[in-house]
């Protein structure tokens, strides 16, 4: 298929994106946080057929980010997006007392990115939202990490083998496309104006249903927001 990297769902003359259009509905995975949900929503704007599906691995935030994933579907509701799909992929027995099974430990705001490195995260989203969509006729699926993701599992080599590997296992024909793959958090933010992002969440270490304010992923949250000189939306608890 295309060049995913460069693909620019905002500009529905592009070639790209049109190739995408012709080959039919578009799985949107998402997590709850801002990028899959900016990414879920400019396509819905479009017009095209949209299935997000949630892959529910236990972690420790779940409850809290699926409750706010349903918010915000409710907020862009449309006559193109479909109903939320929810697939299992349990990890705790392969995870153990990690701090994202455990809450204990949970990387703070003065940690590194690499610090909220997930073992093989992408290969366990991918791998049975793949199936879904062999199985159901979906012949997209869109993901959205970004150019400053520094992990294994979120390289060009690594999309291209596991894809690979999985629809030579079904004889399918699923593509996986990024169109945020050379943004920057920054930029998403403002991608799409007006979208309720105060019912994305980004937290790994929730208190009573909100943004803990103290982990690594509401530090990278808030200094998205305001980098770009927008207000916040977001209810921290600290």
């Amino acid at each position: 298929m295309c060049d995913d990297t460069r693909i620019t769902l905002m500009n529905p003359d592009s070639p790209d994106f049109q190739e995408i259009k012709r080959r039919g509905p578009l799985a949107v995975l998402c997590s709850g946080g801002v990028d899959s949900a900016v990414l879920l929503a400019e396509a819905v704007s479009l017009g095209l057929i949209v299935h997000p599906i949630y892959i529910r691995a236990e972690m420790s935030w779940e409850e809290v980010e699926l409750a706010h994933l349903k918010r915000f579907l409710a907020a862009v509701a449309s006559s193109t997006l479909k109903p939320l799909t929810i697939l299992h992929q349990p990890v705790t027995d392969l995870y153990g007392s990690h701090w994202s099974i455990t809450g204990t430990g949970v990387p703070d705001e003065n940690s590194p990115d690499e610090a909220v490195f997930l073992p093989g995260r992408n290969v366990l989203l991918l791998a049975k939202a793949l199936l879904w969509c062999h199985l159901n006729r979906v012949p997209t699926i869109a993901m959205a990490p970004l150019a400053a993701n520094p992990f294994p599992d979120a390289t060009p080599a690594f999309f291209e083998a596991f894809t690979n590997s999985v629809n030579m296992a079904v004889e399918g024909n699923v593509s996986v496309i990024r169109p945020y793959a050379r943004l920057s958090k920054k930029e998403v933010v403002t991608r799409v104006p007006g979208l309720p992002l105060q019912h994305t969440f980004s937290c790994i270490h929730p208190v009573n249903g909100q943004h803990c304010g103290r982990c690594n992923k509401c530090a990278e949250r808030n200094s998205a927001f305001r980098s770009v000189g927008v207000p916040d939306p977001t209810t921290y608890s600290s």
